[in-house]
């Protein structure tokens, strides 16, 4: 909100100083690390995370995915995270961009990495849905991390190689944010938690790693506490496969059953769920067809995100942020944040 010219006058001849927007970003970011690395403390509050970038309601694109609107948008909306997906251009700079063609969300043609960052700046991200042109142009991932910064946490979908993920942290640090970043890999075996323990090494201190855990590979809970304490981290993502021909869940599966729930307790970790759809996909198709099509399409938003959090889940990864904000908010599933007020001071007399 503004202060107009007379009021900032007013508050200063009465000793009341306006409330500082950067320092309350920074007190509430300050704020989500403690819940994410302090989950016992926090089970009744569920984090938000929008996928892609945000900029979804109700079915409907209002804003191109992984764009800087987006991201702003979802800034706004008060979410604890937003997920970027990163390529890598010709000239080997990071950009944000979901696919390895260019054709489905801009207006270029081709492989992304044959185009140099220059080639890819005149590209104009579309409206999914509509295929309206934006004005937003594809973004490097230091313009995206140049708004969140201080703001909102940033989980990366590395679509390159593993490696890239040390070169993606390096920029982070370069920027003062390394511990604003969450980082994840597939873990299903000890040979990828020996991977994930390496990779982390070189990402350095500060950065949280997440594993991710599908139920087709793994199904029993004891190796989700063994990989997930082997990395130290402070939440882990969840897949609860969903086929074409299958009845929604209707307990969740093994990784979020009583046991899994209880190691996720033993180890103070989040349960991470996935609700956003997957192109001409089975509904629900990573939460065992409980996500958001349910809470939309069907108006159910409590067989979805509601089973979820009765599961066990803190965080939701969603193309809903909106509605999943609302409903959890409506349900007494998000604790506010704390907020800066103005301090009053007494004028000093002559």
């Amino acid at each position: 909100m503004r202060t107009s010219l007379g009021a900032l006058a007013l508050l200063l001849a009465v000793g009341v100083a306006p409330v500082d927007r950067a320092q309350a970003d920074q007190t509430r970011l300050a704020e989500i690390r403690a819940r994410l690395e302090n989950a016992n403390q926090w089970r009744d509050h569920v984090m938000v995370v929008a996928h892609r970038g945000g900029g979804v309601a109700q079915g409907r694109s209002l804003y191109p995915e992984n764009s800087l609107a987006a991201v702003r948008a979802m800034i706004e909306l008060g979410v604890e995270m937003v997920e970027l997906d990163i390529q890598a251009s010709k000239d080997g700079e990071f950009v944000v961009f979901h696919d390895s063609w260019l054709d489905r969300s801009s207006t270029c043609k081709g492989e992304l990495s044959l185009r140099t960052l220059a080639e890819l700046k005149g590209c104009r991200l579309l409206i999914e849905g509509t295929g309206a042109v934006s004005g937003e142009p594809i973004p490097t991932l230091r313009e995206v991390l140049a708004v969140t910064r201080d703001r909102i946490f940033v989980n990366i979908d590395n679509k390159l190689d593993l490696g890239a993920l040390a070169g993606i942290t390096a920029l982070a640090r370069e920027m003062g944010m390394a511990d604003q970043l969450v980082i994840k890999a597939n873990l299903w075996n000890m040979e990828r938690v020996a991977a994930a323990k390496a990779l982390m090494a070189k990402a350095g201190p500060g950065v949280l790693f997440m594993p991710i855990i599908a139920d087709d590979a793994v199904r029993d809970p004891a190796f989700v506490e063994t990989a997930t304490s082997a990395v130290s981290a402070a939440a882990v993502e969840l897949i609860a496969w969903h086929g074409a021909d299958e009845p929604m869940t209707a307990d969740g599966g093994p990784l979020f059953s009583a046991r899994a729930r209880a190691v996720a307790a033993r180890g103070n970790w989040h349960l991470w769920v996935n609700t956003y759809a997957i192109v001409n996909k089975p509904a629900g198709m990573l939460s065992g067809g409980r996500g958001d099509q349910l809470a939309t399409v069907a108006a159910l938003p409590g067989e979805a995100y509601g089973f979820w959090v009765d599961r066990g889940a803190t965080i939701i990864q969603t193309d809903e942020p909106k509605i999943a904000v609302d409903w959890l908010a409506a349900n007494g599933f998000r604790r506010p944040y704390a907020e800066i007020q103005p301090t009053t001071t007494l004028a000093a007399s002559n």
